[in-house]
């Protein structure tokens, strides 16, 4: 038998070899053309990149002045300066300072020029060299109520503490804040037991005014735009706890008005929120003082009895709103608290704060430290 194949498979055996090389060379030039487009586009967006954080004109002797107010984000400051010409490109920029660790940003009015490199430009805006001195500046400590911040506003500028409160408790003012910052000043305020809408919503700060007679809503607004500022920057760790911004300043304020110094609060904090999930009241004293309306250094027993829905001796769970206005230690704990059993603390005359997770234990504590 002939073993020999016949002619015609032998040809056919022949094409399919040919258009198999065929197919190994397009797929090869296909793969070369991508390879070398993935350089091109590397190479290109390098250089693209490259210029970007170039100067703008190294050669400039122009200075454009840049305001950057308070709580202003990264990318607002970089469109600014992109549209003033102090960059090329915004986008750039912001990634740029977010890779080089350029956070941190301080707010006031600044000389910059187009000759200036991102990294000068950088190192301006941290360290907060402005040009320009303020024409007084207003200091806000952590703790204070609404209408203590009017005192402090009265000690400071050519506004009564009652022009203050009379500008921020009217429905005008808390509805333009409202629609400034929904995110911040949502409904909550309108609860009918709050005593005032924005207590709680006026940051303590250091504030820098650049004119002689800034209007009293010009100062006021300020401390909510900080307040914003400050909040939008815990936004994905309240969605995470599905805690709401009302529900964090009220928490927070606790803290700050119960802790006697930096120490404690994310322990306190883990006091407080264990006996919310144990469905016992707080039993703070701050809030009695807040529902007497009076800022006195002890409570009595008495006190304690005090018909206010902020009363958390009587009631269960926070209070309808804010009692003070809190700083960063305070929104830290609340939004990051110890992990502990604790149900219990007492402050002894030092102020400082022994912690207990049962009643007897807490019992024995006041008997030794509080005489």
């Amino acid at each position: 038998m002939d073993s020999q194949l016949p002619e015609k498979q032998i040809k056919k055996l022949q094409q399919q070899k040919d258009e198999k090389k065929i197919v190994r060379k397009i797929v090869l030039l296909i793969a070369g053309i991508l390879v070398a487009l993935f350089v091109i586009v590397g190479i290109s967006g390098y250089f693209y990149v490259k210029s970007a954080i170039q100067p703008v004109d190294e050669d400039s002797k122009k200075t454009v002045k840049i305001e950057v107010p308070i709580g202003s984000s990264i990318d607002s400051i970089a469109d600014k300066l992109e549209v003033s010409g102090i960059i090329k490109n915004a986008r750039i920029f912001k990634y740029y300072t977010k890779f080089n660790n350029g956070s941190g940003f301080q707010a006031g009015t600044y000389k910059l020029s187009p000759s200036m490199t991102p990294d000068e430009i950088i190192k301006s805006l941290k360290t907060g060299k402005v040009y320009r001195t303020p024409e007084f500046t207003l200091t806000i400590p952590e703790g204070l109520t609404l209408d203590q911040i009017g005192d402090q506003v009265a000690k400071n500028t050519k506004y009564s503490s009652k022009e203050f409160m009379k500008l921020v408790t009217s429905d005008t003012f808390v509805k333009k804040m409202q629609k400034a910052y929904p995110s911040t000043v949502g409904k909550a305020v309108n609860d009918k037991d709050i005593r005032y809408k924005l207590e709680g919503y006026l940051y303590p700060s250091t504030y820098s005014f650049y004119e002689k007679e800034p209007s009293l809503e010009t100062i006021a607004t300020d401390m909510v735009k900080q307040t914003n500022a400050v909040v939008e920057q815990y936004a994905s760790l309240l969605k995470e706890k599905d805690m709401s911004v009302h529900e964090f300043l009220t928490f927070a304020s606790l803290l700050e008005r119960e802790a006697t110094a930096s120490t404690d609060r994310e322990t306190i904090a883990s006091v407080f929120y264990n006996r919310l999930e144990q469905g016992m009241p707080l039993q703070t004293d701050p809030t009695v003082l807040y529902s007497l309306g009076e800022h006195k250094n002890r409570v009595l027993y008495s006190d304690l009895k005090v018909d206010s829905p902020y009363n958390t001796y009587i009631h269960k769970g926070l209070p309808p709103g804010p009692i003070a206005n809190a700083g960063i230690e305070s929104l830290r704990a609340a939004i990051d608290p110890a992990t502990t059993k604790y149900l219990y603390f007492v402050a002894d005359k030092d102020g400082k704060n022994h912690f207990a997770e049962t009643y007897a234990e807490h019992q024995k504590n006041v008997a030794k430290y509080i005489k």
